[in-house]
């Protein structure tokens, strides 16, 4: 596989900001019918599988919850208006809102609104996921535009015994060694938070099963939190395969990249992922780990321990739209796009490409002529420099470091390092060294 060409970046960024465009009304959740429409449609695109798991079942120290469907909100004032309107906002009802249908005083209802003082235009995100609570969102301006009286109330919406929903596309490569790459598909009409997620994971799903590759990759579009659980607690006989995690959020946005680093903060993900960002020459922020954020939580918790970071652009929180009607399909842009997908590709391109060697002729240093090999990079303007690669990748293919550490040893790119590795295991000079 390899990254997104310059040229390509125009049309994949405007086909994740379609795909976007495509999923942005659907009023989605941890369960429910916006989950089975989002995975419908990611399964137009890409093969998924969709699993189930029942209301009640236990999953580690979590219960599946009640599924959640909703038809309509709405408050009306005197007259008759709808002054808060599911329909024409689905943030307008703070996510998994029990059923009521009431006559309230503007004092009884202002208890069960929330608004954002500090935009006082946005509608915010709210949600009673593990609480049986109801409410409604609207802008600081509408609330303060309300008057005194009654207000009809009426949120028809159903919670009871039904199912959770995740979907999974497998891509196997040669091994069954996995990267798994997380992405949520929760949250109802919010474009970075975390469409922008599910887009690049489409398109990145694209890339692999267009080339070989040495891991399986196993993408998961799955409801924040309680899906990542559920995830973990039933596929416990898999969690051996699985050599480097990355969730996926937030990828949509004009800001800079950043990494938060797995709970190992060394491991090899870790360190590839630095790498790319540190390659491409542009700003971008490492950050360590912290046990609050994505699902990276759940896949680096003590019991569990996988190498998982979250590469995404501004992290959660750290940009005002975040969970608010803000977060639109003009806070997304498709080339923020693309350099996500760009920078996914890439990581996932060195991982593949990286390992530890052996050297077969250790015993000073092997004659490179007679075997044609300085022959085999003559002729380029970087001649030397790939001479020199050979000699580096000689020297440390030690068993001990892998290719990123000559990389980094070197100073010399990993792609030359890379190509390098391959040149001299075609000679018989090199071979894999044993996993330990």
């Amino acid at each position: 596989m390899s990254a997104v060409s310059a040229t390509d970046k125009e049309p994949a960024g405007a086909r994740m900001a379609a795909l976007i465009e495509r999923l942005f009304p659907i009023c989605r959740s941890i369960t429910g019918p916006g989950v089975v429409e989002t995975l419908e449609i990611i399964r137009q695109e890409i093969p998924v599988t969709i699993h189930r798991i029942a209301s009640g079942t236990q999953i580690f120290d979590w219960t599946v919850p009640q599924e959640w469907s909703i038809r309509d909100a709405y408050v009306k004032d005197e007259k008759g208006n709808r002054i808060i309107d599911f329909k024409a906002s689905n943030l307008h009802v703070v996510n998994y809102s029990r059923p009521i249908r009431a006559t309230l005083p503007l004092n009884a209802l202002k208890l069960h609104l929330h608004t954002d003082p500090a935009h006082p235009a946005w509608i915010p995100y709210r949600t009673t996921y593990y609480k049986a609570d109801w409410g409604f969102c609207l802008s600081q301006n509408a609330l303060e535009a309300m008057s005194e009286g009654t207000y009809e109330v009426l949120i028809d919406s159903t919670l009871s015994d039904g199912e959770l929903l995740w979907g999974e596309c497998f891509i196997p490569g040669t091994t069954t060694d996995e990267i798994v790459i997380s992405t949520h598909i929760c949250h109802p009409s919010l474009a970075n938070d975390n469409l922008s997620g599910i887009a690049v994971c489409v398109e990145l799903a694209k890339l692999l099963m267009a080339a070989q590759r040495r891991y399986s990759v196993r993408l998961l579009f799955i409801p924040g939190t309680i899906g990542s659980i559920a995830w973990l607690s039933t596929n416990r006989e898999r969690l051996s395969r699985i050599r480097h995690g990355l969730v996926a959020v937030n990828l949509g946005d004009p800001g800079m990249l950043h990494y938060k680093k797995s709970r190992h903060e060394t491991a090899e993900i870790d360190r590839v992922v630095e790498h790319v960002l540190k390659s491409a020459g542009q700003p971008h922020s490492i950050m360590a780990f912290a046990p609050y954020g994505y699902d990276e939580r759940q896949f680096s918790s003590p019991g569990i321990n996988l190498p998982f970071g979250c590469l995404s652009r501004t992290p959660y929180g750290r940009f005002a739209e975040y969970h608010t009607s803000a977060d639109n399909l003009d806070f997304i842009k498709p080339e923020a796009l693309a350099h996500s997908l760009n920078t996914y590709a890439s990581v996932l391109e060195t991982l593949d490409r990286n390992r530890a060697f052996l050297n077969l002729s250790p015993m000073c240093e092997p004659q490179l002529g007679k075997r044609g090999l300085y022959d085999a990079v003559g002729g380029k303007s970087d001649t030397k420099i790939r001479q020199m690669a050979l000699l580096w990748v000689l020297n440390y293919s030690d068993g001990r470091h892998d290719l990123l550490d000559i990389a980094t040893k070197s100073g010399l790119a990993f792609d030359l390092i890379a190509d390098a590795a391959d040149l001299l295991i075609g000679h018989d000079l090199l071979a894999p060294a044993q996993r330990t």
